[in-house]
């Protein structure tokens, strides 16, 4: 009865762990740092793109030189193609990131698919490449979240460390987290769109990436886009 009880709690645990946890490889391969030991860092922007965040961050990159990696979301996509396309044509790359942001690690394999197929064709429409990344919403997964995007050709990327900056806490805070958080070969969360309104404020993230990326330079960091990695 005992042992029975610990299994049960270990398959209830995986499962959970699978689900919630972005790196988890229980559920399928996951990309949750650059490889290596090389002083390196990913930025990477979900949610967008958005009509007020996405210029501005793309402006500070190209002014920079710096590559980046957008994990777009398809119905925002559809709304402003030419922001994916500027990107693209700027050497960023572009993943999947779904097409209504909805948490999948609850959805059908049905679901599941129809979401990732909307979200790639909307990304294939406005650049005319079809995206090779995907990141779930939140990071949540089943098991046939990761094995979906696999059999759309697509690899399935976490995170290091999460900014937090969708919650919006200042310019500052979300400068403060991400320089002390940061490792080498991170891959780094930050948000240039909202996954609940196509308007939503990003302003404080894009305010807040010359300072990262000018902090992070001077520290010796090298910037690198997941298309490489």
């Amino acid at each position: 009865m005992i042992a029975g009880a610990a299994i049960g709690l270990a398959i209830v645990g995986g499962i959970a762990h699978g689900a919630y946890y972005r790196n988890s490889p229980i559920f399928g391969s996951v990309l949750g740092r650059l490889p290596g030991d090389a002083r390196r860092v990913a930025l990477t922007f979900d949610d967008g793109p958005n009509p007020d965040a996405t210029p501005v961050i793309l402006d500070v990159l190209a002014g920079r030189d710096v590559p980046a990696t957008f994990f777009a979301l398809g119905r925002h996509v559809q709304q402003w193609p030419e922001l994916v396309s500027r990107a693209v044509s700027e050497g960023h790359a572009i993943g999947n990131h779904g097409f209504f942001h909805r948490k999948l690690h609850v959805r059908s394999p049905e679901y599941v698919r129809r979401d990732l197929e909307l979200g790639t064709a909307a990304i294939q429409d406005a650049c005319g490449s079809r995206p090779g990344l995907f990141r779930a919403p939140h990071g949540f997964r089943s098991p046939w979240v990761s094995s979906t995007a696999r059999s759309l050709r697509q690899r399935t990327i976490g995170w290091t460390l999460g900014v937090w900056d969708s919650a919006r806490p200042g310019v500052d805070a979300i400068v403060d987290r991400t320089i002390r958080g940061t490792t080498p070969g991170a891959i780094l969360l930050l948000h240039d769109g909202d996954g609940y309104d196509p308007t939503g404020d990003r302003m404080q993230t894009a305010r807040a990436l010359p300072r990262i990326i000018d902090t992070l330079a001077a520290q010796g960091y090298a910037f690198a886009s997941l298309a490489d990695a």
